[in-house]
């Protein structure tokens, strides 16, 4: 039995013995405060019976009250949790993007009309374009005048690769040589997206990764690179 129960008991044994002493003190007694003797003793039966229950009833339901209120509590512990989120949801929104942002370089993170890439391990801005509506792996490169696609990624974006002209030069790590000069229907990093923008599509297994160039971040309104962090400014 535990201590609770045990001091319940004790209560209704107290109120018990308190209930005989009255009904004995009070016999033969005239009034008592404006009341008979006999409105009193019921008075007092009426009082201890409802103890006397109310005494059983805890006693008996002690364990399931207690689940009850442990259960009612942590209702409206979760009911305080979904206000305060949804009350703070923007703020949390951020925190949580900076901090995808810091556990997967290359993350784009979205705050208005600004986007902010991390720096990957190996010191670039890698990250995923959406170019004409297919996701392409690209990386920053502020030396190439033009955004370059892979013939993968030209192929994914639905580009129509047999009736491409190699006729653009261009200099690669491995010299000069030639790609194809297209237009993008749709560039999307983030929540910047252009549209018309030139590119260039380079020869087949020329180019390891699609270059993001001077093409698409000359639209933008500035950019800039702050620590470990590309920041690209949209126009409002």
């Amino acid at each position: 039995m535990t201590s609770v129960r045990r001091r319940l008991l004790w209560l209704l044994l107290a109120t018990l013995l308190l209930a005989f002493l009255l009904v004995v003190s009070r016999q033969g007694a005239g009034t008592l405060g404006g009341l008979l003797s006999r409105h009193f003793d019921s008075l007092a039966f009426e009082a201890t019976f409802l103890v006397i229950a109310g005494v059983l009833a805890a006693v008996t339901f002690y364990e399931r009250f207690v689940q009850a209120i442990t259960a009612a509590l942590l209702w409206v512990g979760v009911a305080l949790a979904l206000i305060v989120g949804y009350s703070y949801r923007f703020e949390l929104t951020s925190v949580a993007d900076r901090v995808l942002t810091e556990l997967v370089p290359g993350h784009v993170v979205t705050h208005g009309r600004t986007v902010e890439v991390a720096r990957v391990a190996s010191g670039d801005f890698n990250m995923t374009a959406q170019i004409n509506g297919a996701p392409i792996a690209i990386v920053l490169d502020t030396g190439a005048s033009s955004v370059v696609l892979t013939h993968d990624a030209a192929r994914a974006a639905g580009l129509p690769l047999e009736v491409l002209a190699y006729t653009a030069n261009i200099d690669t790590a491995n010299g000069r040589t030639r790609a194809a000069p297209v237009t993008l229907d749709r560039v999307a990093i983030g929540g910047l997206v252009e549209h018309s923008v030139l590119a260039l599509v380079a020869q087949p297994g020329l180019l390891k990764t699609s270059l993001l160039g001077m093409s698409f971040l000359n639209r933008l309104q500035s950019w800039e690179v702050r620590g470990d962090r590309l920041l690209l400014r949209g126009y409002p």
